[in-house]
């Protein structure tokens, strides 16, 4: 069955701490989920998409505990492999952001059901049935089976789906400039891909701005350099003909199509979009989020400045709530307020609780 998105790669239950501090002295943790492809599929199913998650997990409880989950929001998990010989991935960290010296991280993957995916276990027919497949460089760090496994699905193959990449750089997972490179080729492949600036310059030694990511970079129909709490720039021109998701070349250009510097076909300048004034409770998952709220824009057709709007609001929801998985914001809502003019969309700030509380809104005025 095709869908709107799949998301491939590893998804890990999540233990977060009960209070601040170290991870020698918290006494207890909240059992969570956490995944990049995962989170991307989740949130995308609950505004509304079709999404389906791709992977493998232990025949273990944790392994149970992710797909129910998982399945909660939606998710098609029907081609998530169960391996009896190896565990589910887990993780520990501490309540600190991760972009703090303080922030700790403790993962038990190595060896994990995950890691193994490979070209000969993973059901290749139902990661190329979707609209979109969206893949990330951690996968590609798992080992060398799922590097050939992305090296697969990142094929220029005729009639393939539209690929999305986030990059994802993780300098712990990563081991010399050769890793670096790998990921440089995967996102050349691919069709959508998302970046921060920072992981630009860390991964490939890039300065200069989005525009020389995109100097880097000029074959993706659609780039997103995110550049933190500023924003982000995407540079984007129509998509392949071969992908099934909606072209921007089907659809009138109401914001401006951004695009790749040069004489390429369908070239228009660069959009950014400024990020929201969030009360930020927690940075994990956001850029995941981001990711799934411009691919929701894109699927539905819409200006390249929207699709950056959708993702600023997904990410938004993230930032306002703990844990690695945030519910998006209801569509109603979150249309109305891609569709505000400049100034409003300046002027807005958002806190805890701003997704719950409009949707309650609109559940009390229903008639």
């Amino acid at each position: 069955m095709d869908v709107d998105v799949a998301a491939l790669g590893e998804s890990m239950v999540t233990f977060l701490p009960s209070r601040p501090g170290r991870l020698a002295d918290v006494p207890s943790f909240d059992r969570a989920i956490g995944g990049a492809e995962s989170n991307v599929a989740c949130a995308l199913a609950a505004f509304g998409h079709t999404a389906r998650w791709i992977s493998r997990v232990g025949a273990d409880g944790f392994g149970d505990h992710l797909l129910e989950r998982i399945a909660g929001y939606g998710v098609d998990v029907t081609a998530v492999h169960r391996d009896p010989g190896r565990p589910t991935g887990v993780y520990f960290r501490t309540a600190g952001d991760r972009g703090t010296g303080a922030h700790e991280v403790a993962y038990y993957r190595a060896g994990s059901a995950a890691s193994a995916m490979s070209v000969t276990n993973v059901d290749l027919t139902a990661a190329r049935a979707a609209r979109v497949l969206h893949l990330t460089g951690i996968t590609a760090a798992l080992s060398r089976e799922c590097r050939e496994l992305l090296h697969e699905l990142t094929a220029p193959l005729p009639g393939r789906p539209l690929v999305s990449f986030d990059v994802n750089y993780r300098p712990g997972l990563w081991g010399d400039d050769e890793d670096a490179r790998l990921l440089l080729e995967l996102a050349r492949r691919a069709d959508i891909v998302f970046v921060g600036a920072d992981e630009a310059e860390q991964a490939w030694g890039v300065t200069g701005g989005p525009e020389a990511v995109r100097g880097l970079l000029p074959e993706p129909a659609a780039l997103v350099v995110k550049q933190g709490a500023q924003g982000a720039t995407a540079f984007a021109r129509p998509l392949p003909a071969g992908g099934r998701a909606a072209r921007a070349a089907d659809v009138p250009d109401k914001g401006g199509a951004p695009s790749a510097p040069g004489p390429r076909p369908g070239a228009a300048p660069p959009v950014f979009v400024p990020a929201l004034g969030t009360a930020v409770v927690a940075t994990t998952g956001a850029g995941d989020a981001f990711a799934a709220g411009f691919l929701s824009a894109t699927l539905r057709g819409l200006t390249v400045r929207d699709r950056l709007r959708y993702g600023h609001l997904f990410a938004a929801a993230a930032l306002t709530a703990p844990g690695d998985l945030a519910a998006p914001p209801a569509r109603g809502h979150a249309d109305r307020l891609a569709a505000l003019d400049d100034d409003a969309w300046g002027r807005l700030r958002l806190g805890p609780g701003w997704t719950q509380a409009e949707q309650a809104e609109e559940e009390a005025n229903i008639p």
